[in-house]
């Protein structure tokens, strides 16, 4: 199969090998963490799902102790217990790094603070970026999202049963592997009605209703979708500006491939016919802008009124506050609805991100952006 040169994730990971001891790599299953780390200039590679590697890290330290130089191990998850022992190896300074590859954020995260405050540095990797494939594929990287074997398959077909298997062995293999016991046809049926929700309000008692279980229940599963990287929970911004503001987080679907497999689409025609076509461009042109923008996931947020009024990502920079709408249309016209986010959150610009390929400014704040975007561009 082809391979695809992810020189931009490359560049950031060794820029952050060189200035921490510790660089985890965190993404869902699949999306190419192995080999990018594969690429580096290791000295030890350990892969945790190898039952010969598994069964040197019954005894980590005897393993570890004596290596020197760049040492990778993929699938930390498996083994938690790590974490305090990294710390004890980096802080004796002993020519010894480390990155680890991870598909589970949750918990992994939770150890990995605790024990390597200060001295870890967090890459999240998602699938293939515009600038990885080119512009002349964006269309492709929509329907069939970024996930490497998803995109490189060699027909639609194929890359459609390439989601069918890689959804199955997610539910049946590796959700257990995490100590999750949930049936998994149950999150299957979860996770398709997620797919509906996309791009909207969460709403945990309609779920629940829907679903037949409790709103502890539907918080769970959601969580456990949002650890693995399989969907993403945007926060609200609420402050006290004499509005009515929504205070419940939205919904997306990380993957556009997923997320289309879900909905039975599996060509551009069916897509573009389909009612959830806003919602699936404006959930593929959120992952592009966000990786572009390079903030971390608690620094985004949406901002909607109880009127309607509202702003798909909210972010602040350097003291400056910025906003984008997504838009599924050609020559998206200036709103009131757009004019009133610049006013009420004092934004220094506001791009409304569509799928054309000219960027334009519809007043001095309010730009037109195609992707892959640019936050320079205003």
């Amino acid at each position: 199969m082809k391979t695809i040169d992810r020189k931009d994730d490359y560049q950031q990971i060794q820029v952050l090998i060189n200035d921490y001891p510790v660089t985890a790599i965190i993404g869902a299953r699949q999306c190419g963490k192995t080999t990018l780390a594969r690429q580096l200039d290791f000295d030890h590679y350990f892969d945790l799902e190898n039952p010969r590697d598994l069964v040197r890290f019954e005894q980590p330290l005897l393993t570890l102790e004596n290596l020197r130089g760049l040492i990778i191990i993929d699938e930390i998850q498996r083994k938690p217990d790590l974490f305090p022992l990294l710390r004890y190896l980096v802080d004796r300074g002993k020519n010894q790094t480390f990155v680890i590859l991870g598909s589970a954020s949750g918990e992994l995260l939770k150890q990995s603070s605790e024990s390597l405050a200060g001295r870890i540095a967090y890459y999240p990797l998602s699938g293939f970026r515009i600038g990885d494939i080119g512009t002349e594929n964006i269309i492709k990287l929509w329907l069939r999202g970024g996930l490497p074997r998803s995109f490189l398959a060699a027909t639609d077909q194929k890359s459609v049963h390439w989601r069918e298997n890689y959804i199955s062995t997610f539910l049946e293999r590796d959700i257990p592997q995490l100590g999750i016991n949930i049936p998994p046809y149950t999150l299957r049926r979860f996770w398709l009605m997620l797919s509906h929700y996309h791009a909207q309000i969460i709403n945990y008692s309609e779920l629940a209703r829907s679903f037949g279980i409790s709103d502890m229940t539907v918080r769970k599963y959601i969580e456990i979708l949002a650890s693995t990287f399989m969907i993403r929970i945007l926060q609200p911004w609420y402050v006290n500006i004499g509005k009515r503001l929504v205070k419940r987080p939205k919904i997306y679907l990380r993957d556009s491939g997923i997320f289309h497999y879900l909905l039975s689409l599996t060509t551009r025609d069916e897509l573009q016919s389909h009612p959830k076509l806003g919602a699936s461009w404006e959930g593929f042109a959120l992952e592009s802008v966000i990786r572009a923008i390079g903030k971390q996931a608690n620094e985004l947020f949406f901002w909607k009124s109880h009127s309607g009024t509202e702003l798909d990502l909210y972010w602040q920079d350097h003291g400056k506050k910025w906003g984008i709408e997504f838009k599924y249309a050609d020559a998206p016209k200036l709103t009131k609805s757009m004019q009133t986010a610049i006013d009420d959150l004092d934004l220094e610009h506001l791009w409304v991100i569509c799928p054309g390929k000219q960027d334009y400014k519809l007043t001095e704040k309010i730009s037109v952006s195609s992707i892959p975007f640019d936050p320079q561009s205003r």
